[in-house]
């Protein structure tokens, strides 16, 4: 049996490979950043990993997940985002909130319990951030891949995901009455500093590059 330590290792590198960032692989340094940690601490656990046969991985070079490693990394991230939804949906945590608690509950391991809250929440596609809950096939539901920023002058989009889901940002976006599904309509980009307008609801807003590049949008 692997470690909490060792899934979210392999849940790390699922995000950093999924299907919609186009990368087969993820470097050492991308894997470190993304979990906090220093380098030399990140290669300590891949060599643990690599030998059993979970990653694929030469010392600081590209890693990508095994077959096995894969599998495991989907069913954790898959634990995790109905747990997240289920955190939602019936005990009324906030958004911001569920991260942290899911981390807690994806280590459980009952595949009786995760396809009866999959069940109970009648088989969701997306978690509350809007990203996708693998199926127990393994099989991904398409992300949107738009973001914000690329959306055109005085077109309209809907919220669809986001991209931090830092407790600050998504209190923010509680604070602008932005949620998965908001409409927003582009009515203004400044050059300047690559900030934009935006409608929503009754009410404009003017939001930041970073801003703009951490929402992804449908169209109309």
């Amino acid at each position: 049996m692997l470690s909490n330590t060792e899934e979210n290792y392999l849940k790390a590198l699922l995000y950093l490979t999924a299907d919609e960032t186009g990368k087969k692989e993820a470097g050492t340094n991308d894997l470190a950043v993304h979990l906090g940690l220093k380098p030399a601490t990140v290669n300590d656990m891949l060599k643990r990993l690599k030998e059993k046969a979970y990653v694929s991985y030469k010392k600081y070079g590209k890693i990508s997940l095994t077959r096995t490693g894969r599998e495991i990394a989907v069913f954790v991230m898959r634990k995790h985002r109905l747990w997240e939804t289920f955190l939602c949906e019936v005990l009324e945590f906030s958004w911001d909130e569920v991260h942290e608690v899911a981390e807690q509950l994806e280590h459980i391991q009952s595949d009786k319990l995760t396809e009866r809250l999959d069940r109970f929440l009648n088989y969701p596609d997306y978690d509350p951030h809007g990203d996708p809950i693998p199926k127990p096939n393994g099989r991904m539901p398409p992300r949107a891949t738009t973001l914000l920023s690329s959306v055109a002058l005085y077109q309209s989009c809907t919220v669809a995901a986001v991209k931090d889901t830092s407790p600050v940002f998504l209190q923010y976006l509680e604070q602008l009455s932005i949620g998965i599904g908001t409409k927003i309509k582009v009515l203004e980009k400044i050059s300047f500093d690559s900030s934009m307008i935006l409608q929503v609801g009754k009410g404009r807003i003017t939001v930041s590059e970073k801003f703009a590049n951490s929402l992804l949008v449908d169209g109309q």
